[in-house]
């Protein structure tokens, strides 16, 4: 990921779209077919040589377009860049950079997709409390919870492409779009030639409120990481010990002490969330530009486009790891849902009582009161107990059934086609 951003990848997208235009223009009949052909093989550049002359004349693509006609020659330079201003290289480039980035977030959208959803078909049937509020509310399957997690990030990776397909647009208009001295036809032939959509219209460069959108989905994917890390982080704690991150032979959790295992891998990925998201909001800035074009967003994307890109291509692979080394405790979910002898059946308990002929108030009440009392308790407390003072013995089979709970997983599993 990290060489698509680098200078030399950078300037060869530049000529890239370079050799586009002449190509374009040769199907015109405005570039003879030898001239091309010379192009097409002289054509080239060297970073060190356009550092050299940017030095001069304080102007990248300037210093790029000098050292590339340096290796054409003087007989032929003069069909380089013709028509066209420096914006049309750099956000047409740009488009192909970008397009080469998402195409590895992607496959490791994909990837990530693959692994959730293998853990969630594991684990259709493992019982675990639910909760709200961080409080146990009533029993769910950890399937269920990792369905809720692909979901998420299936939704996020239709929001990417829908970004991506609107950012993958290039243009070849002239100093403020007007195409005052390049042919229309060139800018259509070119992105053909590019695999990229030439823009309905654009100033002096390609509107940055597409550039936005496409970060704000990179932000919404690691929003996706942090919820599922969070999660782990809370179930990794002792009072509820879940679940883990797989600790490897030799890993150690802390200088001091010897019996720690931390979450380190899910700390380091809600923090990288924070960057990604705060990139978002420099992009938003990047939107509103002086007239038809300033350089203000130029200096943020060549900081945040590498960045978040590289973050979010880091973040999917170290989070892949981790739920495919997720060491899933099922006694001990098994043990929080019982935990006050299964004081998470309230609700089955309150409503077995107004079918019985009690107000909803009147049962209520009493379930509260059994269940308050068990929870006071600790672990000496038992609500099952406490409730058959209320109800018979195959009134509280019928309660505190989690199957009864668990009755429409399968429905909701048939929504994934599994």
């Amino acid at each position: 990921m990290s060489s698509i951003w680098e200078l030399e990848h950078k300037f060869s997208c530049y000529l890239t779209v370079e050799l586009a235009v002449c190509r374009a223009y040769n199907k015109l009949g405005k570039i003879p077919d030898e001239a091309l052909k010379h192009i097409e093989k002289t054509a080239s550049f060297s970073v060190e040589r356009i550092d050299e002359i940017e030095k001069q004349v304080r102007h990248d693509v300037i210093a790029f377009l000098t050292n590339v006609n340096e290796n054409i020659g003087e007989e032929y330079s003069k069909y380089m860049h013709m028509g066209l201003t420096s914006s049309d290289v750099i956000d047409t480039a740009f488009a192909l950079q970008i397009k080469q980035a998402s195409q590895i977030i992607n496959e490791d959208l994909d990837t990530l997709l693959n692994s959730v959803l293998n853990l969630a078909k594991k684990h259709r049937n493992t019982v675990c409390l639910g909760r709200s509020h961080g409080i146990g509310a009533e029993v769910i399957t950890f399937g269920f919870k990792l369905l809720n997690w692909y979901d998420m990030l299936e939704r996020a990776k239709k929001r990417f492409n829908y970004a991506l397909n609107d950012i993958l647009t290039g243009q070849i208009s002239g100093p403020v779009g007007t195409y005052s001295n390049v042919d229309v036809d060139v800018e259509k032939l070119s992105c053909e030639l590019l695999g990229l959509e030439p823009a309905k219209i654009s100033t002096q460069i390609i509107a940055r409120d597409r550039h936005s959108a496409y970060i704000s989905t990179l932000a919404h994917i690691a929003a996706a990481i942090e919820t599922f890390a969070l999660e782990i982080r809370h179930l990794q704690r002792w009072e509820v010990c879940e679940v883990e991150e797989g600790f490897r032979e030799g890993q150690k959790g802390s200088s001091a002490m010897p019996h720690k295992k931390n979450p380190v891998a899910c700390e380091n990925l809600s923090g990288l969330a924070r960057v990604v998201r705060a990139n978002s909001l420099a992009a938003l800035e990047d939107i509103a530009l002086w007239h038809e074009r300033d350089i203000s967003h130029s200096s943020v994307e060549r900081v945040i486009f590498p960045d978040s890109t590289i973050l979010i291509d880091y973040m999917l692979n170290r989070f892949n790891d981790v739920v495919n080394n997720l060491v899933v405790k099922e006694k001990n979910m098994l043990k929080n849902v019982q935990k006050y002898g299964e004081i998470i059946y309230s609700q089955a308990c309150m409503l077995k009582l107004t079918q019985k002929g009690l107000s909803r108030e009147k049962a209520y009440e009493i379930v509260q009161k059994e269940a308050l009392s068990a929870f006071s308790k600790g672990d000496d407390g038992n609500f099952r107990e406490n409730m058959r003072a209320h109800l018979s013995d195959e009134e509280i089979s019928e309660c505190f059934n989690e199957k009864k709970y668990l009755k429409n997983i399968d429905t909701i599993y048939s929504r994934f086609n599994l």
